[in-house]
C-alpha cells in the first residue's frame, strides 16, 4: 500500500514509518523543513514538501496514496491562543484529506486522546470530549469518521497521556521537561490521579492494523499502561534527575493544568481481541528510568 503520513519524522510518526516499511507498505512522508525531509528519507521514506496549513500539498497527497496517516499537530502549548491555532489548523488539514478520499474507500487513519471517564477507565465506546482545552481536536476526529458514510474507511487511534521511547515523550516527558526548568518534579493535586501510557513501537504496530483493517467509523484504544499514579511518575523523573517530588498547583502547568490533574484511566480490551494487538515493550515507569539529567 502506498501510504501518506503526515507527522511522519516525531516520536511516533518516526516509530510508525518503520513499521509500515518493515511490513511493505510504502511511505511518502509530510515535511515542513530540510530537517524533516532529510530524517524522512533517512528512514526509507519519500517526501512531499510542506506543513499542515498547506491544503493543496495535502490534497496532492492524499490523491496519489493508497491510505492516509494523519498525526501532525502543532504541538504549541505555551498559550490557550496558540493551542487554539494548533487545533483550527488540524482541523482544516483533517477536512481536506477526508475530502480528498470521499468515495474511493480507502483508510485514513487519525488520531486522538483516549477520554477520561468519571470512576472507570474509559472503553473504544465512549465517546471524546469535545469541552475543554483540546476538545476542538474531538470534534474535528468526530467529523472525520463521519466520512465513513462518505465511503472513506475512517478510524481513529486513541493515543494515552503518554507515548513514550526512551524515557521521552508524552505527558511524562512534559513533566520532565517542567522538571528541569524549575528544579522540581511536580505534579498537581495530590497526584492519585491516573495516566495511561503507551510504548510509541507498540502505538506504531496500532496505527499499522488500523490502515490495514480497521473498519470505517471505528476507534481504537493504543493502551498498554491503564494508568499509572501521576506522583509515581513523578517520582522517577526526580529520582533520575536528583530533584525534590512535591505537589505543585495546577495553574503552574498552564492551558494543560485542568487536563494534568484529572484521572484517565483507559482500556484496550476491546482493541486487542478486535485487532489482535499485543503490546510488548517496556511500560512507561520501567521506560522512565532511561531520564538523563
Amino acid at each position: 500500500m502506498r501510504v501518506f503520513i503526515t507527522g511522519g519524522t516525531g516520536l511516533i510518526g518516526s516509530a510508525v514509518v518503520a513499521e509500515l516499511l518493515t511490513a511493505g507498505h510504502s511511505v511518502t512522508a509530510l515535511a515542513r523543513s530540510d530537517a524533516a525531509a532529510a530524517r524522512a528519507r533517512a528512514a526509507g521514506a519519500d517526501v512531499l514538501r510542506g506543513g499542515l496549513s498547506d491544503l493543496a500539498v495535502l490534497r496532492t497527497g492524499a490523491e496519489q496514496a493508497d491510505g492516509v496517516i494523519h498525526l501532525a499537530f502543532s504541538n504549541d502549548f505555551s498559550s490557550p491562543d496558540a493551542l487554539a491555532q494548533g487545533i483550527a489548523e488540524e482541523g482544516a488539514a483533517l477536512a481536506t484529506l477526508g475530502d480528498t478520499l470521499v468515495g474511493t474507500d480507502r483508510p485514513l487513519v487519525t488520531v486522538s486522546g483516549t477520554p477520561p471517564v468519571a470512576g472507570r477507565a474509559s472503553t473504544e465506546d465512549d465517546p471524546l470530549p469535545t469541552s475543554g482545552p483540546v476538545g476542538g481536536r474531538s470534534r474535528s476526529v468526530a467529523r472525520t469518521l463521519e466520512l465513513a458514510t462518505r465511503r472513506v474507511r475512517t478510524s481513529a487511534v486513541r493515543m494515552p497521556r503518554t507515548v513514550h521511547n526512551q524515557g521521552q515523550g508524552g505527558f511524562a516527558g512534559l513533566l520532565a521537561d517542567i522538571a528541569r526548568r524549575t528544579g522540581i518534579a511536580g505534579y498537581p493535586g495530590d497526584g492519585t490521579q491516573r495516566w495511561p501510557a503507551v510504548h510509541a513501537l507498540d502505538a506504531a504496530a496500532l496505527f499499522r492494523l488500523a490502515l490495514e483493517k480497521a473498519p470505517a467509523g471505528s476507534s481504537w484504544h493504543a493502551v498498554a499502561d491503564e494508568g499509572d499514579a501521576v506522583r509515581d511518575i513523578a517520582a522517577v523523573i526526580g529520582r533520575r534527575l536528583g530533584l525534590p517530588v512535591e505537589s505543585v498547583p495546577q495553574e503552574k502547568f498552564g492551558p494543560l493544568g485542568p487536563i494534568f490533574a484529572t484521572d484517565q484511566p483507559a482500556s484496550s480490551a476491546h482493541t486487542r481481541a478486535a485487532l489482535g494487538w499485543k503490546p510488548k515493550h517496556p511500560s512507561l515507569l520501567d521506560d522512565l528510568e532511561n531520564i538523563e539529567a
